[in-house]
């Protein structure tokens, strides 16, 4: 799909970070600068600038400039509400392990539309509270046709632009629709030892499947939360 002036600005600069050509807290070039470069009006450069800055990707400082984030951020996928599994508004994470191909819980299996033995890419992540502890433990699942279209997502580097925005570029297909589903269960194991609990400590868990505009699954997302942390709340028209 051809991409608008603002958005190959946008692109060029995500790809130049990624690179390692911008690390964390290095200010990227000015909107003055891109205008030049791209031989475009600085209003169209800004709203690349724009781009990033909401996906995450660079923060504005005062005096200085955007600056490369010190510390990727949790999105939503796609224009989902806030929950307890994804903080709306950049929620800093630490990646856990490397993705593997492996073949997921029944439930995920069921959501992401894949026959029992089907292997899906999973990519774990922990969401941080503010003061560094851990707030969510996160398994994010790719079902094959979008993983394999997608090469960075088995990748441990992370992915400046945010997977949403990188499997609509490599696949064409964006979410659209989104169905969480919420249930209450004890943490086992690894998402005890993750979040720093005991395994008989009660949990909230979000299952969020992302579908596309074609209604085909992208994502399947299980987000973890210990019950003291967790709240949702809902308005609605009486």
């Amino acid at each position: 799909m051809a991409l608008l002036k603002y958005e190959e600005i946008a692109e060029s600069l995500r790809a130049r970070i990624t690179a390692g050509e911008f690390e964390p807290g290095a200010t990227v070039p000015s909107g003055r600068d891109l205008a030049e470069q791209w031989q475009v009006s600085r209003a169209t450069a800004i709203k690349a600038m724009d781009v990033l800055r909401n996906d995450g990707v660079v923060i504005a400082k005062q005096g200085t400039g955007f600056i490369v984030t010190e510390t990727p951020v949790a999105r939503p996928v796609g224009s989902r509400r806030a929950g307890s599994a994804r903080v709306t508004g950049g929620m800093p994470f630490l990646r856990i392990g490397v993705p593997d191909w492996v073949e997921p819980p029944a439930r995920v299996a069921t959501a992401l539309r894949i026959s029992s033995g089907v292997r899906a890419l999973r990519r774990v992540r922990v969401l941080q509270l503010t003061d560094g502890g851990p707030h969510s433990y996160v398994e994010a699942w790719f079902p094959p046709d979008v993983a394999e279209a997608s090469p960075r997502l088995a990748e441990t580097a992370a992915i400046t632009e945010g997977t949403t925005h990188y499997v609509r570029r490599r696949t064409g297909r964006y979410p659209v629709e989104g169905v969480d589903v919420t249930t209450v269960r004890l943490a086992t194991g690894p998402e005890a030892r993750h979040l720093g609990l005991s395994e008989d400590t009660p949990v909230a868990v979000i299952l969020h499947t992302a579908y596309d505009q074609t209604g085909r699954p992208l994502v399947c997302e299980e987000g973890v939360t210990p019950s003291s942390l967790f709240e949702q709340v809902d308005t609605y028209a009486m």
